[in-house]
């Protein structure tokens, strides 16, 4: 698999990773064989990367990728802290910050953190040189290698990039989600500072595999989160409406070249933006997991092809989100 730069880790990284979101909670009941397995295949594929959080299923899935790591010791893993604790300013403090560690270095099997990431905090964390002076010494004091932004928008994701100590900036970005190609990814290839895409298929959207008729369980974000009611309504279906989201699908279908799956499509799509460094597509079994990283044997998208995702996105989708994020 080609391989990158994380930003200012100096970490090489496979092009496509793991987002472990969904083997931790949220996206319906996934066993934890088939989180196994789903890891395993990724790694089989020559996966490097791997994403979670402490909070995915109340850190179900840092104990899944600390045990896959044990037997995986040289991969790269990055996880978040922030959510555990209301979103406030005032909870991005020390103390909060060397528990959430403490927690997450057990799960994960780990002294040092490969990469830990500000899990899409209040927009007034970004201003507050305190906060990343704790970082600092966290990276000082070996908790940590170092660390990194989930954001929610363009603007928040520019703050943390001019932040000096910031390796990488983690940011939803898919033909569905392109504002952040304007300025975002620009800036961050003059900072050297690492792009992760997440959300890269629309919450499965892009996928085509979903109809009007389709069902979502209770415990799925595609169920209870479609207007924000637990958390940014970004993160499911990247904040589409699910009508237009099933629209704008049909008009890309067409263009998926022949020999690849949709899904595949819009990871190379994602994959073929300047300044992107790695994109973390979920997967809930090993068939997905070994699909998603397949997407980064293809040869990148004609610029015709380019074009036309962008018409889509112009037609159906920006007047939608693109103000938003």
């Amino acid at each position: 698999m080609e391989t990158r730069i994380l930003g200012r880790t100096g970490a090489s990284v496979g092009v496509v990773g793991f987002g472990a979101w969904q083997i931790g909670a949220d996206w319906s009941a996934v066993s934890e064989d088939d989180a196994t397995a789903a890891l395993e295949a990724a790694a089989a594929a020559g996966v490097t990367f791997y994403d979670t959080a402490d909070v995915y299923g109340d850190g179900r899935s840092e104990r899944f990728v600390g045990a896959f790591r044990k037997a995986h010791p040289g991969v790269f893993v990055a996880t978040k802290m922030g959510r555990r604790a209301e979103q406030v300013h005032g909870n991005y403090s020390e103390a909060n910050f060397l528990a959430w560690n403490d927690d997450s270095r057990e799960r994960l099997g780990m002294a040092t953190l490969d990469l830990v990431q500000l899990h899409c905090p209040p927009t007034s964390v970004y201003g507050d040189d305190a906060v990343f002076g704790v970082l600092d010494a966290m990276v000082a004091e070996g908790r940590i290698g170092h660390y990194g932004v989930s954001v929610e928008t363009c603007e928040e994701a520019l703050a943390a990039i001019a932040r000096p100590g910031v390796a990488t900036v983690q940011i939803i970005l898919n033909p569905f989600r392109q504002k952040p190609l304007k300025r975002v990814l620009p800036a961050a290839a003059d900072a050297g500072v690492g792009i992760i895409a997440r959300v890269p298929l629309a919450s499965g959207l892009l996928s085509g595999r979903y109809t009007a008729g389709t069902e979502f369980a209770a415990d799925d974000h595609r169920n209870y989160n479609r207007r924000g009611d637990a958390f940014d309504v970004g993160e499911t279906f990247a904040g589409v409406d699910y009508a237009t989201g099933l629209e704008a699908v049909e008009r890309l279908r067409p263009l998926v070249p022949e020999g690849m799956t949709m899904a595949q499509f819009a990871l190379r799509w994602i994959l073929d933006q300047p300044g992107v460094t790695v994109v973390i597509p979920g997967a809930r079994n090993a068939e997905q997991a070994a699909a998603n990283a397949a997407a980064a044997a293809f040869a990148p998208l004609d610029p015709d092809l380019h074009a036309a995702v962008r018409a889509v996105y112009d037609d159906l989708v920006r007047p939608q989100v693109h103000h938003r994020w």
